[in-house]
C-alpha cells in the first residue's frame, strides 16, 4: 500500500510504515493525521504482520504539527478533538494510542526532530530507537496547548512524574542521551532503522501469542486507565483552546512581546 503522505510496505512479516512529507520535516497536517489513522487500521486487519516499524523520510522523523494548516483553522482543531464518548480516542489521539492497541510489537526509528505531535506518535510505540543526533520535545506548551494526543498514557509508564512535567512545561528539546537517561527512549543507535529491523527479526522468532500477551499484560500492569486519561486530555485541551491565553501564547511565539497573559 502506498500513500502520498504515509507509505506502508510489508516484508517477511514486518510492516514498514514511513512518514513521507520530507519537505516539511514530516509535519502533521490533517491529511497526514488521516493517513496514519488509516494505516493503523490496515495493519490491524492484516494477520500476516508480526512487527511494525515506523520511520520518517528526510531530515526528521516528525517535527510536530503543521501550525499554519492546523492551528490557524479552528475547524481542523475541532475535527482533531471530536469524539462521541469522552473516553474514546479522537483522531489526534488515535495516531498515538492506535499503535498501542495493535496486537503486535511496534518500533519507532527516530532521527532529526521528534517534536510535539511527532513525539506523541513515537510514544505510542512499544520501543523507541533514536539516532545520536535526534532531538525530542514535548512542545505543545510552546503554543499555549497541553499534550493531548494520547502520549501521556505512555509517559506514565516510562518516566517519573517530575521529569514528564519538566519536559511538558518547558517545551525544551533534549538530545537522545538525555532522553535515554530519563526513560523517554529505549536505546540509541547510529542507524536506528537498521537496529529496529534487527530487533523486529528477534521478535518474529518468538510466538505471536507470547508477544501479544506480554504487550497487553505489561500495558495493563504499568499503565493508568486509558479511557479516563484520554477523556482528561481532550476536556482540558478544549478549555485551553477557548481561553484567551492560548491565542496570546501564539502571538508571543511569533514575536509579539507586548502580548500579556491574562491572570
Amino acid at each position: 500500500m502506498t500513500n502520498k503522505i504515509v507509505d506502508l510496505s510489508i516484508q517477511d512479516g514486518i510492516a514498514f510504515v514511513t512518514l513521507n512529507r520530507a519537505e516539511k520535516h514530516n509535519a502533521l497536517n490533517m491529511d497526514m493525521f488521516s493517513a496514519i489513522d488509516n494505516v493503523i487500521k490496515t495493519v490491524s486487519k492484516n494477520k500476516s504482520i508480526r512487527v511494525v516499524i515506523v520511520s520518517g523520510m528526510g531530515e526528521s522523523f516528525c517535527s510536530g504539527l503543521d501550525i499554519k494548516s492546523v492551528l490557524s483553522d479552528r475547524k481542523s482543531a475541532i475535527k482533531l478533538l471530536w469524539k462521541w464518548m469522552p473516553g474514546n480516542a479522537n483522531l489526534a489521539q488515535r495516531v498515538s494510542v492506535g499503535w498501542r492497541r495493535l496486537n503486535v510489537p511496534v518500533i519507532m526509528a527516530l532521527h532529526g526532530k521528534c517534536w510535539g505531535g511527532g513525539l506523541q506518535i513515537a510514544l505510542g510505540a512499544d520501543f523507541r530507537i533514536a539516532s545520536p543526533d535526534c532531538s525530542l520535545s514535548i512542545m505543545e506548551a510552546r503554543w499555549g496547548l497541553i499534550p493531548d494526543m494520547g502520549g501521556t498514557v505512555s509517559l506514565t509508564e516510562c518516566m517519573s512524574c517530575d521529569q514528564a512535567m519538566k519536559l511538558s512545561m518547558t517545551a525544551e528539546p533534549i538530545d537522545a542521551r538525555s532522553a535515554l537517561s530519563v526513560g523517554l527512549i529505549t536505546e540509541i543507535s547510529e542507524k536506528p532503522l537498521e537496529s529496529a529491523s534487527e530487533l523486529a527479526k528477534k521478535l518474529i522468532e518468538r510466538s505471536p501469542d507470547t508477544n501479544r500477551t506480554i504487550k497487553k499484560m505489561y500495558q495493563n500492569s504499568w499503565g493508568s486507565n486509558i479511557r479516563r486519561m484520554l477523556a482528561k486530555e481532550t476536556w482540558n485541551q478544549l478549555k485551553i483552546l477557548v481561553g484567551k491565553n492560548q491565542r496570546i501564547t501564539v502571538k508571543r511565539e511569533r514575536g509579539d512581546d507586548k502580548a500579556k497573559y491574562k491572570l
